[in-house]
């Protein structure tokens, strides 16, 4: 059995960026920038999500990680691996708990990392077949190295994944 991995439409239904003449409102989908202006006056109780580009340093969410539901890291090509290093730092340093969402260029051979990176949905480029994505989560049973999903690697010595 594979691992799970949540598989979200290009034009996601429930999580909608907020429009700028827009009141709160819960599912709201937004920029570092917007969600920085805007938190303060963020009701506790609406979840809402932000997207960060891949030059975005995501220590500037801080303790606001906690309120997020979601965070969407952006891959502007699939050769591009920055956000594998921002999911690291979100799920490692500020033990981001809610939804980690992989978009943009998001190939098929790019789910087993993504998955050891931290993150739980994504959302396939176009002409990306799920099914394939599916399967390609069980070509390898386990990894010599840990992750996120396993901290103890099966052989030799344990290292600090912080």
């Amino acid at each position: 059995m594979s691992p799970a991995m949540n598989f979200i439409p290009l034009h996601d239904p429930r999580w909608q960026p907020l429009q700028d003449d827009e009141a709160p409102r819960a599912h709201a989908l937004l920029a570092l920038a917007r969600w920085q202006a805007l938190r303060g006056q963020w009701p506790q109780a609406l979840p809402v999500g932000v997207t960060l580009a891949n030059t975005d340093d995501v220590a500037a969410l801080g303790p606001d990680a906690a309120r997020l539901s979601l965070v969407v890291l952006h891959f502007p090509k699939w050769t591009d691996g920055r956000a594998y290093s921002q999911a690291r730092l979100l799920r490692g340093r500020l033990r981001y708990q809610g939804e980690l969402r992989a978009s943009g260029d998001v190939v098929v051979d790019m789910l087993p990392l993504l998955l050891r990176s931290g993150f739980d949905a994504v959302q396939l480029r176009a002409g990306q077949s799920e099914h394939t994505a599916r399967q390609s989560l069980g070509f390898f049973g386990g990894h010599y190295q840990a992750d996120l999903r396993r901290p103890e690697p099966p052989f030799g010595r344990a290292h600090a994944l912080a």
